[in-house]
């Protein structure tokens, strides 16, 4: 196992709602990343970002860890959800707000 991939591993267990993104939740560095950053502050909810541009072994390690090609990635309670186009429509369906209180209660 890579070191990267432990430390995404640990992040991963870490936090119960963890997005790795472009930028962070102050200041999302692309509009992609920025959905999912608004869907979740529209929830309220604790949640946690890493900055995949500032740190290309996470970049790159993220992709292999969850086989998705795509970022922003969410994970939920160690889970990966998915990306943008996900969290919108699980958002959209009220499955986003069931699972956020799901991990945060547990």
């Amino acid at each position: 196992m890579s070191t990267a991939h432990q430390k995404i591993d640990e992040l991963v267990k870490q936090n119960k709602i963890l997005v790795f993104m472009k930028g962070n939740k102050l200041m999302p560095q692309c509009g992609f990343s920025n959905n999912v950053v608004q869907i979740l502050n529209t929830l309220g909810v604790p949640y946690e970002t890493v900055d995949v541009l500032a740190d290309p072994e996470i970049r790159q390690g993220i992709k292999e860890y969850s086989q998705w090609p795509t970022i922003p990635q969410i994970y939920i309670n160690g889970e990966f959800i998915g990306g943008s186009d996900i969290a919108i429509e699980l958002y959209q369906k009220g499955e986003l707000q069931e699972m956020v209180e799901v991990a945060l209660a547990s």
